[in-house]
């Protein structure tokens, strides 16, 4: 049997801590709690969360980044053995969609009023956006799309991105984060043609 290190196991402690933050603060948000009531939600002690960042605002900044991260990997994970630019592109947007599923009303509204997550959301969005302008440059070199100008798509996927996560959308049309990316991928890849 294998014996897991110190540092291996603090590692996948961590990350494990933080994965139970995330689940937490995407579940009911982050502002209405303490210190001392994420450390008994998460049964560890307070000077455990101070290992992890030195304070609240550090700890919902890195669990922030930690969602972000995890998503990330998830929606890679989703689109890499896809192929097609059109599939690909439709999967992206709408497993951007699907990892923000998870994300309740209260965390999204906690999020757009504590500038430094809201500050990592917004770096996220940018680089999703860049890499949906990727997909759409592979598509035209592929020849799956016309010859679009794919920093205008792109342009217009980051300004829609944009107007989600600051909750434009959901408030000119009712929807949420998550039917609000899938509606863009559907409009990127298809149009409004019947």
């Amino acid at each position: 049997m294998e014996q897991i290190t110190r540092p291996e196991f603090a590692t996948r402690r961590r990350t494990q801590l933080f994965d139970a933050l995330v689940d937490l603060f995407l579940a009911e948000g982050f502002a209405h709690l303490t210190l001392d009531e994420i450390a008994a939600r998460l049964r560890c002690s307070k000077s455990t969360l101070y290992t992890l960042a030195d304070s609240k605002e550090q700890l919902v900044r890195e669990a922030t980044v930690h969602f972000f991260r995890r998503a990330t990997e998830d929606v890679e994970s989703h689109i890499v053995q896809i192929s097609g630019a059109r599939e690909r592109i439709s999967a992206y947007l709408s497993a951007v969609g699907t990892a923000l599923t998870a994300a309740s009303d209260q965390f999204m509204a906690d999020l757009d009023a504590f500038p430094p997550a809201r500050e990592v959301y917004e770096q996220n969005t940018q680089i999703a956006a860049g890499r949906v302008k990727a997909l759409i440059d592979d598509g035209v070199a592929g020849g799956d799309f016309r010859d679009v100008h794919a920093a205008f798509a792109a342009d217009l996927v980051t300004t829609m991105m944009v107007r989600i996560q600051q909750r434009g959308v959901r408030n000119s049309t009712g929807l949420d984060d998550a039917h609000a990316y899938r509606e863009l991928a559907a409009i990127l890849t298809a149009g409004i043609s019947a």
